[in-house]
């Protein structure tokens, strides 16, 4: 029986893209934005096929044994086309922050600390200091 998107928790969502993945930065992005409203950003990924349409490249790459974000798709659509990604300030704030950990868009922080709740600023700081292990290995 195969579980559907809808059935995971963010969690499983978030394991099941990182899969292979051995980048600390990435891990730690994924992590958070599993934890972040059951994986919110993370079932859109996965199952906005309006979304999936709006860029050039793959957002999942699905070709390999198991799907995987393609980071760099993702900077490409929110600089190219910044109304495609609509959520709430918070979503984007922490879209923005797992992007920028795994991919290296620039942001605001100032602007993202405004943008989230004392929860979501939880699990940016822990997704920092995860990332940041890759330094002290």
């Amino acid at each position: 029986m195969t579980t559907t998107v809808d059935e995971m928790s963010g969690w499983q969502l978030a394991d099941m893209l990182l899969e292979g993945v051995s980048d600390d930065r990435m891990i730690a992005a994924t992590r958070m934005l599993g934890s972040h409203r059951d994986g919110f950003w993370l079932r859109r990924l996965l199952a906005d096929e309006e979304l999936a349409a709006m860029s050039s490249i793959p957002l999942i790459d699905r070709t390999g044994r198991h799907p995987a974000i393609e980071w760099d798709a993702m900077e490409l659509l929110l600089l190219r086309r910044p109304h495609a990604l609509t959520a709430s300030r918070s979503e984007m704030a922490m879209l923005e922050v797992a992007m920028s950990l795994a991919g290296g868009l620039a942001v605001n922080l100032g602007k993202i600390l405004c943008s989230v709740d004392d929860r979501d600023f939880k699990l940016i700081v822990r997704a920092l200091v995860d990332a940041a292990d890759c330094h002290t290995a």
